[in-house]
């Protein structure tokens, strides 16, 4: 069995990835962060805005990227773009 060699830095990075890229395809389809938290079941920008750049590590699940996915209208691998 080998040993895992991705550090957790390195998964920070990759939340930090998928983050802006989730920030950078909700302003391209004119979508507040509000709006967003409201279409995917919260009630405050707090979860999308933490998440879009990974405070306070917060970061998006994968239920969130799967609705997020559904409300922007976009194929969920794009949120793995440049990953």
């Amino acid at each position: 069995m080998k040993n895992c060699e991705i550090s957790k830095d390195d998964i920070k990075e990759l939340y930090k990835k998928i983050g802006k890229n989730v920030k950078k395809i909700r302003k391209e389809k004119g979508i507040s962060q509000l709006s967003l938290a409201i279409a995917i079941g919260h009630k405050s920008v707090g979860i999308i805005s933490n998440c879009e750049l990974c405070l306070q590590n917060k970061h998006f699940n994968i239920e969130h990227l799967i609705k997020i996915a559904d409300v922007l209208d976009v194929n969920i691998t794009d949120f793995f773009k440049d990953i």
